[in-house]
């Protein structure tokens, strides 16, 4: 059910966002060049890695290291990724990773390989029996501003708790945290 659901909502959100997908494909193009997309390993499913599709949002060179790793970050994001990433619209490509069954709409946020700590609570709590999502109950209950292991225990009790009900209201907080631009924290 969780699949198809995901899958057809995929369908249709890209259908209707395609507009806004040509827009900031320009707006990237204009201001920083090729590639739109940034592609990253991240760990999904089983712990296993996959390929996350995400609008570019720093500029051309700047490597393939999480933002926080930068010295510079401020400086390494354009104009346009700063308003991507302020209104989370950066993580629209993730549709087609929910297409090509790597993600979910609902679930634990993928991570970096590098990230081990966090890494290594989620695979003792059972995390990875999911798949990673665009949107999940950590990004709800505090998202940046939140430590590491909190997460992982989110993540867990996510899983614990996972049905059809609690994903809408997860995603239905989603949508209201990023109207208000809650709990986002940039460098």
């Amino acid at each position: 059910m969780k699949r198809i659901f995901d899958f057809v909502v995929s369908i249709f959100a890209l259908i209707f966002l395609s507009p806004l997908f040509l827009v900031v494909s320009l707006a990237i193009l204009i201001t920083d060049g090729a590639p739109v997309l940034f592609k990253q390993e991240r760990v999904g499913k089983d712990n296993k890695l996959f390929t996350v599709y995400k609008f570019r949002t720093m500029r051309n060179g700047t490597g393939d290291v999480a933002t926080a790793e930068l010295t510079d970050a401020n400086e390494k994001i354009t104009k346009t990724g700063k308003l991507l990433r302020l209104t989370s619209i950066d993580e629209l490509p993730q549709l087609f990773n929910i297409l090509n069954g790597t993600m979910s709409l609902v679930g634990p946020r993928p991570l970096i390989p590098a990230e081990k700590e966090i890494r290594e609570l989620r695979e003792q709590y059972g995390v990875y029996s999911v798949r990673p999502g665009i949107t999940g109950y950590a990004q709800i209950n505090g998202r940046d501003n939140i430590d590491d292991e909190t997460k992982a225990l989110l993540d867990k009790e996510y899983v614990e708790k996972q049905s059809f009900m609690f994903d809408l209201k997860i995603i239905f907080k989603t949508f209201m945290k990023v109207l208000k631009r809650a709990d986002i924290k940039e460098d």
